[in-house]
């Protein structure tokens, strides 16, 4: 196929919204529904799209249908289409409002207790006007949304090399794990209680899709011991919060949250290093909007005070005091 026949004015914004539909419904039928036109409508575009591609962009099955290698590929570029035109839209209307409008920030639980909301706090003084949207879900749910242009950027834990090349990550600062419990849970009373100790208590774990539940596998698993089989799994610090409160668990949390919260204390026991790298990911080919870089320059001063309070600090026995302390700071221009 000869790419300018791309540019020849067959190809509607309405096929890539079309195609994309398609693949995030799995059917032609279902995609219908969510578009609010005909089957036929959507089967007579598919066909159009694919008569100027020259090629198949889905499989046909009896459970509905899948993108072909090159259907794959294409979806890639028609999201990222699609994302710059939103992106396009909110930028004119915020130019043309002045200083009205809206950054929408996916969240999950590591940086959702301090950092977002001092950096919301403080953009909000500045610019009352300017909205934030707060979406909290996995990591991986997140990533999907900020390539798709429905979220700005993801605020949380970071896994350096594990951007696909389709983000970009802003380092803001590391913060070691701790296991936390109510004050006055039972095993306060030991001295220095090990992992095997603590099994006999309940405890509440990430969700298997973070990166902080397959580091506290590996720390059971170096120790020798299964996970706790009395266990809850959740990702809600709202949840998680109140489950710690009103029992007995134990939770593997960011050590702020603990001591944020005069009713939670935190367990002399060793994780061995397991920290978390919290900081801002953002589309790495798209530009952010206004609202967007005056919400990522709160986030570094917010993040900047928190650096503080961790270096001010004794350093607990299972972190290397200069890892927080040489915490990677955020360059203006990695955005």
């Amino acid at each position: 196929m000869n790419p300018a026949r791309l540019l020849d004015g067959r190809l509607k914004l309405r096929h890539l919204v079309l195609v994309t539909t398609i693949a995030e419904q799995g059917s032609v039928v279902r995609a219908a529904e969510q578009l609010h036109i005909t089957q036929p409508v959507v089967t007579r575009g598919l066909r159009d799209l694919e008569a100027i591609l020259g090629v198949e962009l889905f499989e046909r099955g009896p459970r509905g249908v899948s993108p072909t290698l090159v259907g794959e590929a294409f979806l890639e570029h028609a999201r990222a289409v699609l994302a710059q035109i939103r992106q396009a839209g909110q930028h004119v209307t915020e130019l043309n409002e002045g200083h009205v409008g809206t950054v929408t920030v996916g969240t999950h639980l590591a940086g959702s207790n301090l950092l977002l909301p001092k950096a919301i706090l403080s953009l909000k003084r500045e610019r009352p006007r300017v909205t934030v949207v707060v979406k909290e879900a996995t990591p991986d749910v997140l990533a999907a949304d900020l390539l798709a242009g429905r979220i700005d950027l993801m605020v949380g834990r970071l896994r350096p090399g594990e951007d696909g090349g389709q983000m970009a990550q802003i380092r803001l600062y590391q913060e070691p794990i701790r296991l936390v419990t109510r004050a006055g849970h039972p095993a306060q009373a030991l001295p220095e209680p090990s992992l095997g100790e603590l099994l006999g208590y309940p405890w509440v774990l990430p969700v298997s899709q973070t990166a902080l539940r397959h580091e506290l596998e590996e720390v059971f698993f170096a120790d020798g011991l299964p996970l706790p089989r009395d266990r809850v799994e959740c990702t809600s610090i709202l949840t998680l919060l109140h489950l710690l409160l009103d029992s007995d668990l134990i939770a593997a949390l960011p050590m702020l949250i603990a001591e944020e919260d005069d009713r939670l204390t935190t367990l002399p026991t060793a994780l061995r290093s397991v920290h978390r790298l919290v900081g801002v990911t953002v589309p790495r080919d798209r530009a952010p909007s206004p609202s967007t870089r005056l919400l990522l320059e709160h986030l570094r001063q917010a993040a900047s005070e928190i650096r503080e309070r961790l270096t001010d600090r004794p350093t607990p026995a299972d972190v290397d005091a200069g890892t927080l302390v040489n915490a990677v700071v955020y360059q203006s221009g990695d955005a």
